[in-house]
């Protein structure tokens, strides 16, 4: 059986999506749709894809999709996954899931209702060193996980004519902001090492609200987080602290630092160099390398290359008719946005929220 995929979305999907897509044998990207019908027609051609559209539910009346990826602004999410649910497709959907959990809730609902293999686009839980720690706290090498400590700090915000006027990741009400953007990995990837979160408090800000259009000078207002720190409380014990900011002007990188009571796991994107320690003893590399880095035509970087792992899961589990067995479903996109609505309130309120 060859799964015939549709896609939505011709940004990331383009740098990700498409290439991973390419490597499976056994998928067949039949349509792609974008607001721009330029935009759709030029991923179309790069990658041979038979229909472009400037209209998704056009696209899934026409082509009757066995799989839709999404990857477009979060506010359409709801919408588009819905739609394609019921259409019959299975559903792939870019992360932050949606706008509140109410809509998330209501995805994962229906996903069920209709017996649809459901995925949300956390690809790092595919990348082998996030996979390595996961074993490495399992088989209790660094002993009982006392706290984790998680910075991702880049400039990519902080000049305000950085963005041009309108810019979906700086509107609030669009579902922009660093929290979605990038706090839900962190939400995930801690999730994934160390199950569910008891309670938050945390802080989501816009630190940089007053921007200028480049090209045209134009004043606008960014609604969206461009900075947000939090702290969960997992049910298990251990304390996770997680800053992220877009508005330095200087990058440092993502660094993640897991403190147990037997070890430590040090790993940084700068040179994604997995080092682990025990107690008494001194930093070694376990750094364990992903074979699709070496694909054709799969972009460079843990995202673009992790997203081979998934859709390669995602393909073979339509194909088979069975449930993931690896992976983020709709469900883990649900407890994310439970977190995330949390976080934001917890900024709101100045209190911890439990869950």
């Amino acid at each position: 059986m060859t799964v015939r995929v549709g896609v939505i979305g011709a940004s990331f999907a383009r740098k990700a999506f498409l290439p991973a897509l390419a490597t499976i044998d056994e998928a067949e990207v039949v349509a792609i749709a974008s607001q721009r019908l330029e935009r759709a027609r030029a991923a179309a051609e790069a990658f041979g894809v038979a229909d472009a559209y400037d209209d998704w539910r056009t696209m899934l009346e026409a082509c009757k999709p066995d799989l839709v990826c999404i990857a477009t602004p979060t506010d359409t999410h709801a919408p588009m996954a819905l739609a394609a649910l019921e259409a019959g497709a299975h559903v792939l959907c870019d992360k932050p899931m949606a706008l509140n959990q109410e809509e998330s809730a209501a995805m994962l609902a229906r996903a069920e209702a209709l017996g649809r293999i459901h995925m949300i686009d956390h690809e790092l839980r595919f990348n082998p060193n996030r996979k390595r720690i996961l074993e490495l706290i399992q088989s209790g090498a660094i002993g009982e996980v006392r706290h984790v400590n998680i910075i991702n700090v880049s400039a990519a915000m902080g000049d305000p004519a950085s963005r041009p006027e309108g810019d979906w990741w700086s509107l609030e009400e669009r579902g922009g902001g660093r929290l979605g953007a990038n706090g839900s990995h962190q939400i995930d990837l801690i999730r994934f090492w160390l199950g569910d979160v008891a309670s938050v408090g945390g802080v989501a800000a816009t630190l940089v609200p007053d921007r200028v259009d480049r090209e045209t000078g134009a004043a606008w207002t960014a609604t969206a987080d461009d900075f947000t720190r939090f702290t969960l409380k997992l049910r298990g014990g251990a304390l996770a602290t997680v800053l992220i900011s877009s508005t330095a002007r200087h990058g440092v990188g993502n660094h993640t630092q897991i403190f147990g009571s037997e070890g430590t796991i040090l790993l940084s994107d700068s040179d994604e160099r997995l080092l682990v320690a025990k107690a008494g003893g001194d930093f070694e590399d376990q750094t364990v390398t992903d074979p699709n880095a070496e694909l054709e035509g799969v972009g460079a970087g843990i995202w673009n290359v992790s997203v081979v792992s998934l859709m390669t899961e995602l393909v073979g589990a339509v194909r088979e008719g069975r449930p993931l067995s690896w992976g983020a479903t709709f469900e883990d996109g649900l407890r994310c946005q439970q977190v995330m609505d949390a976080v934001r309130r917890s900024s709101t309120e100045r209190r911890w929220i439990d869950l």
